[in-house]
């Protein structure tokens, strides 16, 4: 059996915070620039100019794409056949405060929701697959909450069409509006449970935008993208960069679907130990 040491971890995660943050998804990039392309309303293109000028600024400069650094979410994938020297879960949480403490991010946290308090570094919120063979793959997805605000679930009946889902992914989008910052990453979850949908809805967000899409993701895409809502909400062609579906089996009396929304500024980074 392999063994890994969870100061390796911890080091890991810190170096995945500063990539994440300071440096934009090179399929975000393409995408964005793709938007640029086609745009012909001068205020959008104006924008999305403007977006992509700051993703190189802060990439040079080593600066946080967005002053909302977020609540940090970090996927693991352990295989099974590593053992992990120390605690995993401790040394994920030490790499996300002393990455944000050292690349000067922002401490977003509050320890407690309700009574709230002053702003911490950690925890992150934490998912845990445990996958085949001795290695571990850690993704860092920092979530602003100026879009992670506007994520819906809806409960449906097994019976439901897929134009009533459809519909209800549409009007999310639009009850976003301007608010959460477009064009944007839609993240779909669909099926498990209802607490399951929203994990899903995130892990879609950590696919490629170029990955082969469903007939129902492409269709999605353009019924978001007719509402003209566009770049920051000035109108034109881009209300949407894409859409990305993942679903689970789920139980016969239920259907749940969530969306995660992400902004223009989808920031997440990698790496397998």
């Amino acid at each position: 059996m392999r063994e890994i040491k969870a100061e390796q971890i911890k080091q890991a995660v810190m170096e995945l915070v500063r990539k994440a943050n300071f440096i934009l998804r090179s399929d975000v990039l393409m995408a964005l620039k793709c938007a640029y392309k086609i745009e012909k309303n001068k205020r959008a293109k104006t924008i999305l100019k403007a977006i992509l000028e700051n993703a190189t600024f802060a990439k040079k400069e080593s600066l946080a794409i967005c002053q909302d650094t977020g609540l940090p979410v970090v996927f693991v994938e352990v295989g099974q056949d590593l053992k992990v020297t120390g605690d995993l879960k401790k040394a994920i949480n030490q790499g996300i405060e002393k990455g944000y403490k050292k690349y000067s991010l922002r401490n977003s946290i509050v320890a407690d929701p309700l009574i709230r308090g002053s702003s911490k570094f950690s925890p992150s919120v934490m998912h845990l697959d445990i996958v085949k063979g001795s290695k571990i793959k850690l993704t860092v997805l920092p979530k602003g909450f100026g879009c992670e605000n506007k994520s819906q679930l809806k409960m449906f009946r097994p019976t439901a069409s897929i134009e009533e889902i459809k519909k209800f992914i549409v009007e999310a989008v639009k009850a976003a509006g301007p608010d959460a910052c477009p064009p944007y990453v839609v993240g779909v979850g669909i099926g498990g449970t209802a607490d399951y949908a929203g994990v899903l809805a995130k892990k879609a967000l950590l696919s490629r935008l170029q990955s082969k899409s469903s007939r129902l993701e492409n269709d999605l895409l353009k019924e978001i993208n007719k509402t003209a809502i566009g770049p920051m909400g000035l109108g034109g062609k881009t209300t949407a960069l894409a859409v990305k579906i993942q679903k689970y089996p789920t139980h016969i009396a239920g259907l749940a679907v969530n969306v995660n929304i992400s902004c223009h500024a989808l920031r997440s980074a990698s790496v397998i130990l």
